[in-house]
């Protein structure tokens, strides 16, 4: 097994295989990235048992067709140290990979490609195309919403609600929950309801650099795989069903509050300051076209700070985690931000003035 490889070209696939492997294994040939060379074309692997990211790149020449498997992070740490522009030949001499550039000279240990785990796929009963800075804008708005380690472990993942032509994408954490939704470009002709794993969702992310790039979509209820350019991205998913959050829209609302975004993320993130280290919490006191933001902690510290809005009901002081806030404002595209609380006082909306994508919903708290 013998090719050449231009450094520039190898680093960036390499760097996405790399980030799906964890450091601590329980097989330590999943610590490696599986090479396979044939006709010209170089397919390196990797993989964690529950991600596996596959990646094909073209080599101008090859020779000796083969497959081994080499230490990941050791092989990106050589490639990435390299200078920009320069070749790197790859050899393999019984158990060792050679590498040869300009002076510089490694040897790798490696283990047998056969002993690669395979990642098992069902038949994927569904299959659509979307655009992947679509995609990509909806994980981005939804993604700091899960949970993490939580022991409803539907939460700490991403549903993923295909209707037709309509893309949904929900996260919650039991506390807070964002909703993206765009149209898909075309019909799908079904109805399909699935959970992404949290680690998916952000190594998906990560992926998706090119936003005009299309993607290929396809999923069962256990497995998803996307084909996006020269990578394919496959996953487990998780097997639960998501909790029923469309109660929360029938109900009656208080009247809608209009506030400048910026004023409102920087008066938040002033008052913050002094708020409980541990819980986070701010008032909001609502009325007479005013809004006063004030927060105390158990070091008998306090802050508070007013600000103008547009505000026609009634008056009202209800409070939430700061930080919950901030990412919702911290995520809206518009330069307004629209605040919809429910009328028992029971959830706060969180939204842009026209055409919304993204929806935000936080649970007040009790200070």
């Amino acid at each position: 097994m013998k090719f050449i490889i231009s450094r520039d070209q190898l680093l960036a696939p390499l760097q996405q295989i790399v980030s799906v492997i964890e450091k601590r294994q329980t097989m330590a040939i999943l610590s490696n990235v599986l090479l396979h060379v044939y006709e010209n074309q170089l397919t390196m692997t990797g993989s964690d048992t529950e991600i596996q990211i596959v990646s094909k790149l073209n080599l101008e020449s090859s020779t000796d067709f083969g497959e081994i498997t080499v230490p990941a992070r050791k092989f990106l740490d050589i490639c990435r140290l390299l200078p920009n522009g320069s070749e790197i030949k790859f050899e393999l001499h019984e158990d060792k990979v050679k590498l040869a550039s300009g002076r510089s000279r490694f040897s790798l240990s490696t283990l047998p490609a056969e002993h690669y785990p395979e990642f098992n796929e069902s038949e994927f009963d569904y299959q659509f195309l979307l655009n992947a800075g679509k995609l990509k804008k909806g994980l981005d708005k939804t993604i700091f919403c899960m949970a993490n380690q939580d022991v409803r472990y539907y939460l700490n993942g991403l549903l993923l609600h295909i209707s037709n032509t309509r893309l949904k994408l929900v996260a919650s954490d039991g506390h807070r929950l964002s909703i993206f939704e765009d149209d898909i470009g075309q019909p799908t002709s079904y109805e399909a309801r699935i959970i992404l794993p949290r680690k998916a969702v952000q190594e998906l992310s990560r992926l998706l650099e090119d936003a005009e790039a299309e993607l290929n979509i396809q999923f069962s209820n256990n497995h998803i795989r996307i084909y996006y350019k020269d990578v394919v991205f496959s996953s487990k998913l998780i097997d639960a069903k998501f909790p029923d959050f469309s109660k929360v829209f029938n109900q009656a609302f208080m009247t809608p509050l209009l506030i400048h975004k910026q004023l409102l993320r920087d008066a938040l993130t002033r008052v913050a300051i002094l708020s409980n280290e541990k819980y986070k919490g701010i008032t909001f006191d609502i009325g007479d076209d005013l809004l006063k933001l004030s927060t105390h902690n158990p070091e008998h510290d306090e802050a508070e700070e007013e600000l103008q809005i547009d505000y026609q009901g009634q008056p009202l002081s209800i409070s939430f985690n700061s930080q919950y806030m901030l990412d919702a404002v911290s995520n809206l595209d518009s330069e307004l931000a629209v605040i919809t609380i429910a009328s028992n006082a029971s959830s706060c909306f969180i939204e842009e003035p026209e055409l919304p994508l993204f929806k935000f919903i936080v649970m007040p708290m009790r200070i």
